[in-house]
């Protein structure tokens, strides 16, 4: 894998606008070892995976790697706390600590998991990143609980996201955790959000790149249902036919269509 590219240095002190670097850095550290374990025995890691961090701050999460995983590799864009991890296992070939922004790091080029409490200000950003990884088996996320129900159809709706990569990934929705386990307590719980990469995709390559242009017209807001969307770029007849084999109402919103029925429908009209 590549080493990361360089990035500028952030500042320990206090910015213009008078706020903390941890702060400015959407930084709500783990302070609970017992959430870090849980984390891990989660993700379902062994002795020979090699797992990316994002965001290790003081290192609660990498103690509970290092003793789990084959090899880990801890990205954190806190100059300071990348510093102390990379003295802190100067020794320990099996950990390697880099200062960088997680979203500029390339992929490696085998296969490799995340286990990451993510920091909340560029979680969507990190998820879409673990998506593209070609090599990615599983992510294993702190989110906040908003955000992990929201991904997971646990609000009995389901994220353009979610829906769009589920032939490739399933999202589920793991642990929630208590906000007080955190350093700055946040104002919110946290949950875990789990990515698995299918070994075989519910789609052939050819048929997921319609599915997903299927759920972009679907998510285009015309007419206030899928169905009306649909019947754009598909004659009403059809589109009704295929509503009614699907378990889809006509009037039903799109975003309370569940994975299943999505891809049903993408069966049927192509």
């Amino acid at each position: 894998m590549s080493r990361p590219r360089s990035l500028p240095r952030a500042r320990d002190a206090r910015d213009h606008s008078g706020l903390s670097a941890r702060k400015r850095l959407s930084q709500n550290f783990l302070a609970d070892a017992g959430t870090a374990r849980l984390l891990v025995r989660a993700s379902g890691i062994g002795s020979r995976d090699l797992v990316l961090e994002i965001g290790p701050g003081a290192g609660m999460l990498t103690r509970q790697l290092a003793g789990a995983a084959g090899r880990v590799l801890a990205y954190e864009i806190d100059p300071h706390y990348a510093a102390l991890l990379r003295k802190r296992y100067a020794a320990d070939d099996r950990v390697r600590c880099f200062q960088a922004d997680f979203r500029s790091v390339t992929a490696p080029r085998e296969p490799f998991a995340v286990v990451a409490n993510i920091p909340y200000a560029s979680t969507t950003d990190i998820v879409r990143w673990c998506l593209a990884a070609r090599h990615l088996t599983s992510a294993t996320l702190l989110t906040q609980l908003e955000f992990a129900r929201k991904h997971s159809g646990g609000y009995g709706r389901w994220s353009k996201l979610a829906i769009t990569h589920w032939p490739s990934t399933e999202f589920a929705m793991g642990p929630r955790v208590d906000r007080t386990c955190f350093r700055p307590v946040p104002r919110v719980d946290s949950a875990v959000l789990h990515l698995r990469n299918r070994p075989r995709p519910l789609l052939a390559p050819g048929a997921l790149r319609e599915y997903r242009r299927l759920v972009e017209l679907g998510f285009s807001g015309v007419g206030g249902s899928l169905a009306a969307s649909l019947a754009t770029a598909f004659p009403s007849r059809r589109v009704r036919a295929a509503c009614r084999i699907a378990g889809v109402p006509t009037d039903e919103p799109v975003g309370t269509i569940d994975p299943e029925r999505w891809i049903a429908l993408h069966r049927i009209l192509s």
